[in-house]
């Protein structure tokens, strides 16, 4: 039996199975008191039909089978059209059906959302502004978009094939990333390029997937914005100094030509001259800030108990009082001077917004797990906007540096920690939230 095909057992299984009635009937005929012709036309009557309905049976078994095979076959060839015929009713043979016509349709479904996506992959690898290769593990190029025909000047054709080293991209297989580094490619010549690599699979073959962003051109724009934007704040500056005492030195050079002169020449000659050396002394310091935070050291970290911090600052400045709200005690490493001064330019900030109110101040800290968030509330007027806070030289204060909230920033994020400056939500009033790491980043 295990050596026959499936569809010859069915028929030897039919055949076995009508074979006692016909040996019954065979027994019966034997014993009919009937001609021996009869008998025998008779049996070989009945030996035909046994024959015809153990055939007939494996056709019906064997045929719906035969059609299952042929739609998975289709399936299996990717042809989502070929449905089973659907029959009403519960029988075991009409739920295969239904099954095997909604697995046909999930398939079409998959299949199409699956060449939609496909579609949508190359399109976006064709439309986007950076260079992106596939490396097999012999560093063997295997796919690249247009960004990478350009940035190597060879059509993907002839690309395809070489290895990475022969297209001057061994670096990028090599090493940590992401990471800047400096390549000359033909296409482009000398730049800066990040580099980002990942390993995924493609029929099972491993590759590797580098992406090349260009970020000269990005840093050329945002130098050359720095640029304008301190030339800009330089010259109003030097220009706010050198107005008035352009004005003040025309207004005495006319004081020393008249004559007679007035008899108190002398006095409004010494009241020019301190507005001349008022105005010095303001470009000088102007100048002075700017080189103190152009030349910011980097942090020394040591141990630095945050309430012993807290209290210590707050003791510097009373012409507000100053509600210190108590946190749980925490030890972080840090530079302790330069958090002083951080500390000490939020509450100079806060006090001069609440004496505009005379509202009050308030300053704590709380407990983020590897991370402690200090804030500085005020109940002052509040900020009118909050789009220029980080810029510097930017301030609405007549006597202010425009430098406070820079310094402030570029210290909490040499410590690896960020800060940010808002209104306050639950009522008028403005809030700084200083966030910094428990242990000091090295590579912050």
């Amino acid at each position: 039996m295990r050596r026959l095909a499936h569809e010859e057992r069915i028929l030897l299984l039919a055949l076995l199975a009508g074979l006692p009635a016909l040996v019954a009937v065979a027994v019966l005929l034997w014993n009919a008191p009937f001609s021996g012709l009869f008998k025998g036309t008779l049996f070989g009557l009945l030996l035909v039909v046994w024959v015809a309905a153990a055939r007939a049976a494996q056709v019906r078994v064997m045929r719906p089978l035969q059609v299952i095979a042929n739609i998975l076959a289709g399936l299996r060839e990717g042809h989502f059209t070929i449905r089973a015929r659907a029959e009403e009713g519960t029988d075991v043979l009409g739920a295969v059906r239904r099954e095997l016509n909604a697995l046909s349709e999930s398939l079409k479904e998959q299949r199409l959302g699956a060449l939609e996506a496909d579609a949508l992959l190359k399109r976006l690898m064709e439309e986007i502004d950076v260079a992106v290769f596939a490396f097999d593990p012999d560093g063997v190029l295997r796919v690249a978009n247009k960004a990478g025909e350009r940035l190597l000047a060879q059509p993907i054709e002839r690309l395809h094939g070489r290895t990475a080293a022969y297209l001057g991209l061994g670096v990028c297989l090599e090493g940590e990333t992401p990471r800047i580094i400096d390549l000359t490619l033909p296409g482009t010549g000398s730049g800066r390029w990040e580099i980002r690599r990942r390993r995924f699979r493609q029929g099972g073959l491993p590759l590797d997937l580098v992406v090349l962003a260009d970020i000269s051109r990005v840093l050329r724009s945002e130098e050359r914005q720095v640029w304008q934007r301190l030339v800009r704040v330089l010259s109003h500056e030097i220009n706010n100094s050198l107005a008035p005492i352009k004005s003040v030195a025309g207004t005495l050079i006319h004081l020393l030509e008249r004559t007679p002169r007035p008899a108190d020449y002398e006095e409004d000659l010494k009241s020019g001259l301190d507005v001349v050396a008022g105005r010095a002394d303001s470009l000088n310091r102007f100048m002075a800030s700017y080189a103190r935070l152009a030349k910011l050291p980097p942090p020394t970290p040591g141990p630095v108990n945050v309430a012993a911090w807290v209290s210590r600052v707050v003791l510097l400045d009373q012409r507000v009082p100053i509600r210190v709200v108590p946190g749980p005690e925490i030890t972080i490493q840090a530079d302790g001077d330069q958090l002083d001064q951080v500390l000490i330019n939020l509450l100079k900030n806060a006090i001069e917004a609440a004496l505009e109110t005379r509202g009050g101040v308030e300053v704590g800290w709380l407990d983020r797990g590897n991370e402690v968030e200090l804030f500085v509330r005020d109940e002052g007027p509040g900020l009118s906007t909050t789009t220029n806070l980080f810029v510097p030289f930017y301030t609405t204060k007549p006597s202010g540096s425009g430098i406070g909230l820079v310094f402030c920033r570029q210290v909490v994020e040499a410590h690896g920690g960020h800060l940010v400056v808002a209104n306050r939500t639950d009522r008028k009033g403005c809030e700084a939230r200083l966030t910094l790491p428990r242990a000091f980043a090295r590579d912050a």
